[in-house]
């Protein structure tokens, strides 16, 4: 399958999908929290209003920091940063982009600002499409910040959302609590930065903290043509970046066919955490052998009718969709909730379009 780097149509997606004008449930949180997962080990997970983007892990050794994601928005790496800080006063030394979307690779410049020598690590394949696409990814993306800023402040005055319907007093204090991150997201794009790896590796790359091991392996294409999985063997912890993200998969780019097979070898790793892209940290693996079961369920059905039809490079995608039948998985992922049911039709109907676009790449 041809590797992506058109960019336009990935970034675009993301955005869609965590940018739109309803944040997708792994992002929905409107609180930065802090998670101890193992000893010196802590997961931050970012506000979803405006999106600051994904999971970042903070791994402290005897003698460095290792970081593992760095936020879409500049600001929210700042606040890592001083959380970092309170927490050690070691450095960071390595700071790991697991794959080249924005939501995980635009605060790199903090990092590098606020620690001089520290390593930029990436796979090769993601630092060449970073190479290509984040450079103006806040240009592409400083108008939807500033419509954003322009609605929330024309709410705060008028006291009204865009309907003209009166807002309740916690929807202003809402409005009011989230308008100077909003500022402040608009101002970081205007002066963004871009910092590149300054380290890429293709398919392994073992570090020591001191005293405390990292692995950072490429176990295949999955999200991305460059995905890397950080495992730390002593204390069984996992980092899968977008490979995985709770409680739905975001794929709206990727290789289904490889990321089934990526999937089962990071099953194969052993782990009692593993910290996914964006969401909750899962204690076991249930969760991956769902997403890698639903992925080999699209594929099994789309290629039982492309048998019956013919190549899908001479089909339309709904010759296909309407025979792929993902539900049985419907509350496996959302339960009870009926939003979130809601938002797993959508995304399994992405991924059939997904499985059928690798098809007719074959």
């Amino acid at each position: 399958m041809r590797s992506r780097r058109t960019g336009a149509a990935p970034i675009l997606s993301l955005l869609l999908a965590c940018l739109g004008g309803r944040a997708p449930a792994a992002a929905a949180q409107d609180q930065r929290s802090v998670t101890k997962v193992a000893e010196n080990v802590y997961v931050i997970r970012h506000r979803g209003i405006p999106f600051e983007g994904g999971n970042t892990t903070v791994v402290v050794g005897e003698r460095e920091v290792l970081v593992v994601d760095a936020c879409q928005l500049p600001y929210a790496a700042r606040e890592d940063i001083a959380e970092i800080k309170r927490l050690t006063s070691k450095p960071v030394r390595w700071l790991v982009n697991t794959h080249w979307h924005n939501d995980h690779v635009m605060g790199n410049h903090a990092y590098v600002q606020a620690f001089p020598g520290l390593s930029v690590v990436a796979h090769v394949e993601t630092k060449r499409d970073m190479d290509l696409n984040i450079p103006n990814a806040a240009t592409r993306s400083l108008q939807y910040f500033a419509d954003r800023l322009a609605e929330a402040t024309q709410r705060m005055e008028s006291g009204k959302d865009l309907q003209g319907k009166p807002l309740t007093a916690e929807e202003r204090a809402a409005v009011r609590e989230r308008l100077p991150r909003r500022r402040q997201a608009v101002e970081d794009y205007r002066a963004f930065v871009y910092q590149s790896p300054t380290l890429a590796f293709d398919r392994a790359l073992d570090l020591d903290l001191g005293g405390r091991q990292v692995r950072l392996r490429h176990l295949g294409r999955g999200n991305t043509s460059g995905d890397v999985v950080i495992y730390l063997p002593a204390e069984r912890v996992v980092v899968s970046g977008d490979l995985l993200v709770r409680p739905l998969p975001f794929p709206y780019d990727g290789y289904p066919t490889e990321w089934v097979r990526t999937l089962d070898a990071v099953g194969e790793l052993d782990a009692g955490v593993i910290v996914p892209g964006h969401g909750d940290v899962m204690r076991d693996k249930s969760y991956l052998y769902l997403v890698r079961d639903l992925f080999r369920s699209a594929i099994q059905q789309v290629d039982a009718r492309l048998h019956v039809i013919g190549p899908a490079e001479f089909q339309p995608v709904d010759s296909v969709a309407g025979h792929v039948d993902l539900s049985p998985f419907r509350r496996r992922f959302a339960g009870d909730d009926e939003a979130l049911a809601k938002q797993f039709d959508e995304t399994a109907a992405q991924v059939v379009r997904l499985v059928f676009k690798e098809a007719a790449l074959r």
